[in-house]
This record gives C-alpha cells, structure tokens and sequence, in this order.
C-alpha cells in the first residue's frame, strides 16, 4: 500500500489542510499507517502534480495562510480502483520489542520488563484516545444506532481495529510480565 492511498482514505472525510491530516494520521490513521508530517507533505505535492488532489488557500489574519486539500474526481476513482485491487501479503510485524524480547534470554531481563511495561503504558494511552473518538464518533448513539444512521462506516470499523490491536497489546504485555517475572523468580532459587 501506498501512503497516497492512507491520504484519499483520510480526505474521504472531507476537505483538510496538511496540518489537520497530520492531525489525524496520529489520532486515527495511524492505526494502520504511520506517516511523518514531512512525508504527508511530500506526499500532497505529488498527489496534487497527479491530479489526485486540489488544493485551495484559505488567507488567515495573524497566521500563515493554509492549504485546504480535498480529492478531485480522479482521486476518486482512485480510490475506487484500489479498494477493487486485492490485498497485499498480511502485515508482518516489525517491532523492536519483540526483538528485545525474542533475545532476553541472553540479554537484560529487567530493561525488557520495563521497555514492556512502557509499550503497555503507551497502548493504555491510545486505548484511552480511541475511546474519546468512539464516543465522539457514536455521540450517544449505539453502535447499532451508529451503523444503521448513514455515517461512514470505514474510520469507525478501522477504529475498532485500532483498540481491539492495544487491548491485546496490554493482554500480551500482562502474560509477558507474568512470565518474566516466573523465570527472574526461578533463576534466584
């Protein structure tokens, strides 16, 4: 997959500048795709040189003036053939943790606890974001409610990805902290 194609998947919500997809790749997108800001902008120009997108500027008073960014009718259709496309190979994990922890055995115990226990930390943290952007998303309603009103069903289905991914991190985490800390037991007999 390419980065234009987590980009047309953001602007299906609407009209954004770099700065409010930015935004939004960390606060949704980046469940399944990460992005630093300067490759989302890199990737706007190009998009924008291919027709994919247009742009239009917003003049602010006591601010820099701001590109508003919103698909053309080939960006679309572009979207529409690559959802027609068939999927990748599945995602292979590339995680430094589970490198470290892959090689614990020969390594420090303790930093590899702690380096779980910080991966735990942050996956609580974006549990708690997404939670914040289901209720604003469901606003009151029910999920139910939510899919039978006409909303856009694809950021709230990517959503559920997201937390269904940092519930089993934490899952994950609590068995691995349980064992490591069986074996630092055992090995002190």
């Amino acid at each position: 997959m390419a980065l234009r194609n987590a980009v047309m998947a953001a602007l299906l919500q609407g009209e954004a500048s770099g700065y409010d997809l930015a935004k939004g790749f960390d606060a949704s997108i980046a469940n399944f795709w990460m992005a630093t800001p300067q490759q989302l902008y890199r990737e706007l120009e190009r998009m924008e040189g291919d027709g994919l997108i247009t742009a239009r500027v917003v003049e602010q008073e006591r601010r820099p003036n701001k590109r508003l960014f919103s698909l053309t009718e080939a960006g679309f259709e572009a979207v529409r053939a690559y959802t027609a496309e068939p999927p990748g190979k599945p995602t292979a994990i590339r995680d430094e943790l589970m490198v470290k922890v892959q090689s614990v055995d020969a390594g420090d115990i303790e930093a590899v606890r702690s380096a779980i226990a910080e991966h735990m930390e942050w996956a609580t943290a974006k549990l708690a974001r997404y939670a914040r952007l289901q209720q604003r998303l469901l606003d009151g309603r029910t999920e139910d409610g939510y899919f039978a009103g006409g909303e856009p069903i694809g950021p709230y289905l990517t959503l559920l990805r997201g937390m269904a991914f940092e519930r089993d991190n934490l899952h994950w985490g609590e068995m691995a902290l349980k064992r490591l800390e069986q074996r630092a037991s055992a090995s002190t007999r």
